[in-house]
C-alpha cells in the first residue's frame, strides 16, 4: 500500500526489565530510555513523521517506589528544561498530555515554559503523556463538555476536548517489550491505529525495529470500518 505515517505513538515499555537483564539497577534502565528518545527522534525527522506521542509515565505509575518516581521526575524536567533548547531549535512543538496540575512545582513550571517557547513552531508535534491515563482524559473531556446540551454533544466535541485537540489521531502505535495491550495509550484516539508489538525492550529498540515498523506498517490494508 506504501502509506506513511503522520503520527506515531510508542509505549516506551521494559526500561526496568532491560536494566534487570544487563544486572543494572532500574534507574539506570530510565536513563538508556531517555538516551533512545533522542535517537528516535532523529529517525523520525528523516522519515518525516509530522507528530510522535510518547507514552512515559502513566496515572497508576505513582505507586512504584518514590526514588524510582523521583528519578523519573528528574529526568522529565531536563527534557522540558535542557532539551527543550535543541528542540526548539529544531522547530518541534513540545506539549505534555497529562494531568499537569499534580506533578511537582518545579516540573509543571518547566513544561508551561516549554510549551510557551515552542508553541509556533510548525512541522513537527512531540507529545509527551507524563500523569497520562486513558480514562482520566476522557473524564477531564467530559467535565468540559458537560455544559453543552446533550443533543450537541457529538464525537467531533469530544475529540476536540482531549489533551491531543488539533492533531490527528495515531496511524500507528508501537508497544517494546513484549506486552501486548495498550495500558490505556490513547484510549479515544486509538480507534482506528494499527498496531505493532516488538519483543525488544524499550532500551533496545534500533533503528532497523524503527525501519522494519515503518516497512510492516506500510504494507498494511487500513479499513477504518469499512
Amino acid at each position: 500500500m506504501n502509506q506513511t505515517i503522520k503520527h506515531l505513538g510508542i509505549i516506551m515499555d521494559g526500561n526496568r526489565r532491560w536494566a534487570k537483564s544487563q544486572g543494572l539497577p532500574s534507574f539506570e534502565g530510565h536513563r538508556a530510555g531517555y538516551k533512545k528518545v533522542g535517537e528516535l527522534l532523529e529517525w523520525c525527522r528523516e522519515a518525516k513523521i509530522e507528530t510522535l506521542t510518547l507514552f512515559a509515565f502513566s496515572t497508576e505509575n505513582w505507586q512504584r517506589a518514590k526514588d524510582e518516581v523521583d528519578f523519573l521526575m528528574g529526568l522529565f524536567y531536563q527534557v522540558f528544561n535542557h532539551d527543550i533548547k535543541k528542540l526548539h531549535e529544531n522547530k518541534v512543538r513540545v506539549r505534555l498530555i497529562g494531568r499537569k496540575e499534580t506533578l511537582p512545582d518545579n516540573l509543571a513550571k518547566a513544561i508551561k515554559a516549554a510549551e510557551e517557547l515552542t508553541q509556533d513552531n510548525i512541522g513537527y508535534n512531540l507529545n509527551l503523556a507524563i500523569n497520562y491515563g486513558g480514562r482520566a482524559e476522557l473524564l477531564d473531556a467530559f467535565k468540559k463538555i458537560l455544559k453543552n446540551p446533550p443533543e450537541e454533544i457529538t464525537e467531533e466535541t469530544i475529540t476536540n476536548n482531549l489533551y491531543t485537540a488539533g492533531q490527528s489521531d495515531p496511524d500507528l502505535i508501537i508497544r517494546t517489550s513484549g506486552e501486548q495491550r495498550l495500558s490505556g495509550f490513547l484510549t479515544w484516539q486509538s480507534a482506528y491505529s494499527e498496531l505493532l508489538f516488538i519483543q525488544h525492550h524499550w532500551p533496545e529498540f534500533s533503528q532497523q525495529d524503527f525501519n522494519d515498523a515503518l516497512t510492516n506498517f506500510a504494507n498494511r490494508h487500513r479499513r477504518f470500518g469499512k
